[in-house]
């Protein structure tokens, strides 16, 4: 029920999102009409679509997008004509001279005056295309379940719950604009000019949505950004996530009893172990690590969980790490492989590229970790990275109630280097930013992204903290950008001491040899683990690179990687 609620409230919260600001003025203009044959089928008509273009997300994947993409175009469209209805009274007679004849046919003698149940739902039919992209960090979540769980009632509900809210929303702004609208009549009588300053503002917001202003620059201004305010619901509402996980104080980790643990069944294949099953588990204290071998989270909390199997395993500790993937190459069972050579992981892992394990658990985060006790229960959780002297202490709480005295005091001490060091948390001002258009987001260049087709780009003309740009001939699909042809960059204007960027040589597999500057010339002391003080290195598999650590007090800096030759795929930016 919580997240139900939660999801109507996101929904509520999206009528402040810069992006549908633009479809207001229209809805305003409906205000003094009746609400049954005007208001609520236009509502209906919103929810109904928003629902079922991100339900079809549910079932569909990338295509979706372009099909909305579609529907987003004859929207404008849809809203163009109205615009220039209000501002042009011929025009609008013109325009409703067919439609009011249609309607006295179906609706009978005496409704040609009335409006249209029909033209109030087309218009909300239009109203939902556009409110779809508006979707923020709530509706994220739930679509992300959904994919990755499958479709399902518990998914549809939410849906529900959350395109009910945006309506609901809607209707407090047209109630209150109809009494806005009858204070103005009864003091002004201004209607007519009401009427054309509402033609403007649509008309307005037409150019605004056809230029992508509404999704790209006004989301860029977080003057009127819900995805704080939905952030914060998230974390006060859903007990589970992982800032729940870090408000306990240290040393307080309190043992619950979480369920019982659902086994380590489905795996693709496992890795430095033979399959491990709830039966050969019996009796033993277990941790799950649930990571991916991209994510810089899930890095640099491995010297820890290594340490501990290491520490403990005499004691009645196993650690087993589920590694399910974010991106397509991370379900490939080799580049594990590698990835747990490279990272000198001696614990068993559990491939799950299929997301068996990780539905079993109900888990939504890289990295997880979930302490199950000698009797199978799951005791204790902590996601995302951080907190390790507490997790430490419930491994030790466990393997006391498995046999009491065995543990000795003290805690693991870890010295990690590279992309695995600790953050410097404190000066981290630039979020984890994706370079596929699915979570694009602070995307400044000039040309708008061209989905899943070749595109020439030009670099952001002096770039804001936290926005990036191409330049180059690029193919942007759902998750990454392919360099078609040599050279190509990727920018960043960041805030952090290190700047990391998920990479893969192409589908060839040829290495791919690249360059990179900060502010205009060679990073020197300041390079990274994967980049000497030129600025040279190689991409020669898939995985995350570190390219960039300053040694000095963190500053803001542009960030520029060029590549020498085509077929390099890039992925995500991650800072520390």
């Amino acid at each position: 029920m919580v997240l139900y609620l939660l999801a109507f409230a996101g929904g509520i919260l999206t009528i402040v999102s810069p992006c549908i600001l633009p479809v207001l003025p229209l809805v305003f203009s409906r205000a003094d009409q009746p609400f049954r044959r005007s208001g609520l089928p236009m509502l209906v008509g919103m929810a109904a679509t928003f629902a079922a273009v991100a339900g079809v997300a549910t079932f569909a994947g990338g295509w979706v997008v372009r099909a909305n993409q579609i529907g987003r175009v004859v929207a404008i469209v849809v809203f163009a004509v109205l615009g220039l209805a209000l501002l042009i009274p011929r025009f609008s007679e013109l325009l409703t001279r067919p439609l009011v004849r249609l309607g006295a046919r179906v609706e009978g003698p005496g409704g040609a005056g009335a409006p249209s149940v029909g033209r109030s739902l087309v218009l909300g039919v239009s109203t939902g295309l556009l409110w779809a992209p508006c979707a923020g960090p709530i509706l994220g979540l739930i679509l992300a379940g959904a994919a990755l769980q499958g479709p399902n009632a518990h998914t549809t509900f939410l849906l529900l719950s959350f395109s009910a809210g945006a309506a609901a929303s809607l209707a407090v702004a047209l109630l209150a604009g109809g009494k806005v609208f009858a204070l103005m009549r009864r003091s002004l009588g201004a209607e007519e000019w009401i009427r054309r300053g509402l033609g403007v503002a649509v008309l307005l917001g037409v150019v605004a949505m056809a230029m992508g202003w509404d999704t790209g620059v006004l989301r860029r201004l977080s003057l009127a950004s819900t995805s704080g305010v939905e952030q914060r619901l998230l974390d006060q509402l859903q007990p589970t996530g992982a800032a729940a996980a870090t408000e306990r104080p240290a040393g307080t980790a309190a043992l619950g009893n979480e369920g019982p643990f659902p086994g380590l069944d489905g795996a693709v294949s496992w890795l430095n172990s033979p399959p491990l099953t709830r039966e050969q588990l019996a009796g033993k204290v277990i941790l799950v690590d649930f990571w991916t071998y991209s994510c810089i989270n899930c890095l640099r909390s491995i010297p820890y969980v290594e340490a501990w199997a290491e520490k403990y395993k005499a004691d009645g500790l196993v650690v087993v790490g589920v590694h399910t993937p974010e991106f397509a190459f991370e379900k490939d069972t080799a580049n594990v492989a590698k990835s747990l050579v490279d990272l000198k992981i001696t614990y068993p892992v559990a491939i799950d590229s299929r997301y068996a394990i990780w539905n079993a658990f109900h888990n939504q985060y890289w990295p997880a970790h979930y302490f199950i006790d000698a009797k199978g229960s799951i005791r204790y959780h902590h996601f995302g990275e951080g907190e390790y002297a507490e997790s430490e202490e419930v491994i030790q709480q466990l393997l006391r109630e498995r046999n009491a005295g065995v543990v000795s005091g003290g805690l693991v001490s870890v010295n990690a280097s590279g992309a695995q060091a600790a953050a410097d948390m404190p000066d981290v001002q630039s979020p984890e930013t994706y370079v596929g258009y699915a979570r694009h987001e602070n995307y400044a260049s000039p040309e708008p992204i061209r989905r899943d087709a070749l595109q020439s780009y030009t670099a952001p003309v002096q770039p804001a903290l936290n926005q990036w740009g191409l330049t180059g001939a690029w193919n942007v699909s759902e998750d990454h950008a392919a360099l078609v042809a040599a050279p190509g960059k990727l920018i960043f204007r960041f805030h952090a001491r290190d700047l990391h960027l998920v990479l893969g040589p192409g589908p060839d597999g040829k290495p791919v040899r690249f360059r990179v500057r900060i502010d205009g010339a060679a990073p020197g002391t300041a390079h990274g683990a994967d980049s000497d003080g030129g600025g040279a290195g190689t991409v020669s598999d898939y995985r995350l690179y570190q390219l960039i650590r300053q040694p000095g007090p963190v500053q803001d800096h542009t960030f520029e990687i060029e590549f020498s030759s085509a077929g390099v795929q890039a992925f995500a930016f991650t800072f520390g």
